[in-house]
């Protein structure tokens, strides 16, 4: 509610508290609240992410140096604009590999059966694979490993 001696906001220092615990819990950079004329953001930096957790081995490909970036089909089109393009179904951090130092699971110029795991994203302690759609030959990696993603945030394209 706005402080009406000096025109600016009362911050409730409980809201934010409960906001930055929610960031840590979801591994979110920021968020943003509003109730009525208030409006409230908590943001932080987002921490490197070194060597991720270990879990369960899957079928591994070739190491990520022999495999040289693709560029996408069509040039003008940015690879997260590709048809091609696999998109992250949630907020986590991404994994290449089954287990730190590990071989990738795929790399630019691998061939893809559709149901192959392409990566893995780890939301709140639970490793997600993601599977390809469809057969094709992976293009792109847009991602690196130990890199945080956004919901609905482009991966790879699979053409």
């Amino acid at each position: 509610m706005p402080d009406q001696s000096n025109g600016g906001m009362q911050v409730d220092p409980d809201l934010v508290r409960q906001l930055a615990e929610l960031l840590d819990a979801t591994q979110l950079t920021e968020i943003e609240v509003q109730d009525g004329d208030r409006r409230i953001r908590v943001a932080r930096k987002a921490a490197a992410v070194h060597a991720g957790p270990t879990y369960a081995a899957a079928p591994a490909a070739a190491p990520a140096a022999l495999h040289p970036p693709v560029a996408a089909a069509d040039p003008a089109a940015p690879a997260g604009e590709h048809p091609g393009t696999i998109r992250s179904p949630m907020v986590g951090t991404v994994y290449l590999s089954a287990e730190p130092g590990g071989k990738p699971f795929v790399g630019p110029g691998d061939k893809v059966a559709a149901g192959d795991t392409l990566l893995i994203v780890e939301a709140m302690k639970v490793m997600n694979p993601i599977l390809s759609p469809r057969a094709g030959t992976v293009r792109t990696l847009i991602v690196e490993n130990g890199q945080p993603v956004e919901f609905d945030q482009p991966l790879v394209v699979v053409e």
